[in-house]
């Protein structure tokens, strides 16, 4: 920065008088494209490589981080969201514990609805991983903060791998929550069947405890164990961020291998245990793959339709078959005569406060909207929408009695679907789940009289 500078004061101090000025203008514009020689030479920081761009405009140069490659630049980019999320998703799993705690053990125990020992079955070391959480976050939360007032915006001094080591005693409380797993929630089970009193407060809670997103005691005790299995993942996308030279890049590889010898160890325990659940998650195995698919779906799926989070729910998602008849004539014809190609379809219904957790279908709040979105299978590596998403409360859905493998839907004034499931009864459930948003928001009932050759028994209207 500060050879630019002089560059520019010996530009400012040039008005001297008609020869000197020229002089002394040309020594200027000689020193500049000296400058800008070597500024398109310099190694980069990061990386030491001397790909840098060239850059004309030397203000412009001073603006951005001059001394990195596009390369380190993208990195360092990438290093700061890896670092985030593993900071925030620390925050989640902390605030998942606390309802835990809050919401469900302290008002057992407050209620009597167990024994002191009976809630120590069931809820383990909870404590113990609460206080380890919330002194790891405090930590990773202050380093944060720390690199931000020092003006390091790339979170570059944040080093996640040295402060994991330090906090390398959360992993054998993760081993004594995760071997207790399986005889805590057997123990649930054998309460729940046996207490009333207890199958109200959890059906209640779930039902009517906003702060549980609708999800059970059961859904928020597996917690521990989906944390401990994410961690070589955070880990991994920080590793791969980081250079070699980075002062945690040993300290970021050190921790991976811990945990992961860790998880390796717990499902042998469990083996020996006679359990049949393992830690699967942090190997590559193609349940993983799937569920990994199923969230990308996922997240294509609510950027295409710009909902928030928390009020999406995803009411059904899977692989269909889908054909589009020439003439709408399918019925007449019957469903061999259709080319049908395999698509992954979304239901999502727009709710106040529902959250994605909920995949029951307790009664839900007032829907806003519903749509299906299309996605053809996956073309190198991304998934593609076949069109825009499919607005139920523009749709008719019906089925023939002739072609009962196969339902129509059609959508008002465009185009016509034929959809059906390699399983019969899958089929008819996705019918009945389509056809109930769409009954539930359409608009078009006062028109049904216009489509005669469609048969609709009359709907359920709403308020």
């Amino acid at each position: 920065g500060t050879r630019t500078k002089s560059a520019d004061v010996e530009r400012a101090d040039s008005g001297i008088g008609q020869m000197p000025a020229r002089k002394w203008r040309n020594r200027a514009s000689e020193t500049l494209s000296s400058l800008q020689a070597w500024e398109a030479h310099r190694p980069c920081t990061d990386c030491g490589e001397r790909d840098l761009p060239v850059e004309t405009d030397v203000q412009n140069c001073n603006q951005r981080r001059a001394d990195l490659c596009e390369k380190c630049r993208k990195r360092r980019t990438e290093r700061k969201e890896s670092v985030l999320e593993f900071v925030n998703t620390e925050a989640s799993y902390g605030e998942d514990l606390r309802i835990i705690k809050e919401e469900f053990y302290l008002p057992m125990q407050a209620a009597g609805l167990l024994s002191q020992e009976q809630l120590q079955g069931i809820f383990s070391n909870i404590q113990e991983l609460i206080d380890l959480n919330e002194n790891f976050l405090e930590i990773l939360q202050e380093e944060i903060d720390q690199a931000l007032d020092q003006g390091d915006d790339d979170l570059m001094t944040v080093c996640i791998g040295e402060i994991f080591l330090e906090f390398v005693n959360m992993l054998p409380a993760f081993q004594t929550y995760c071997l207790q797993q399986s005889s805590s929630v057997n123990m649930l089970n054998a309460l729940e069947k046996e207490k009333e009193l207890l199958r109200i407060f959890l059906n209640v809670s779930q039902n009517d405890n906003t702060a549980l997103r609708r999800m059970n005691l059961r859904s928020f005790l597996m917690a521990p164990l989906q944390r401990v299995t994410k961690y070589p993942l955070l880990l991994s996308r920080i590793i791969k961020a980081t250079t070699e030279y980075h002062p945690d890049h040993s300290s970021l590889r050190e921790a991976k291998s811990r945990i992961e010898s860790h998880l390796e160890h717990i499902n042998m325990k469990t083996k020996q245990e006679g359990n049949t659940w393992t830690l699967r998650s942090f190997r590559q195995d193609s349940k993983k793959k799937r569920e990994v698919i199923n969230i990308e779906m996922r997240e294509t799926a609510l950027k295409t339709v710009g909902w928030l989070r928390e009020e999406t729910r995803f009411v059904m998602e899977g692989s269909l078959q889908l054909a589009q008849p020439p003439d709408g004539q399918w019925v007449k014809k019957g469903s061999k005569t259709l080319k049908f190609q395999n698509m992954q379809v979304l239901l999502l219904v727009n709710m106040k406060r529902v959250s994605e957790s909920s995949l029951e279908s307790a009664e839900p709040g007032p829907v806003k909207d519903a749509v299906l979105v299309l996605i053809r299978d996956k073309n190198n590596g991304k998934f593609h929408l076949l069109r825009e998403p499919l607005r139920l409360s523009n749709c008719i859905v019906s089925t023939d009695p002739d072609c009962d493998d196969t339902f129509e839907l059609i959508e008002i004034r465009r185009e016509a679907f034929v959809f059906r499931d390699s399983d019969r009864a899958r089929t008819h459930h996705w019918f009945r789940q389509i056809r109930r948003y769409s009954r539930e928001l359409g608009s078009w009932k006062k028109r049904r009289n216009a489509l005669p050759n469609i048969m609709i028994s009359t709907p359920h209207t709403r308020p």
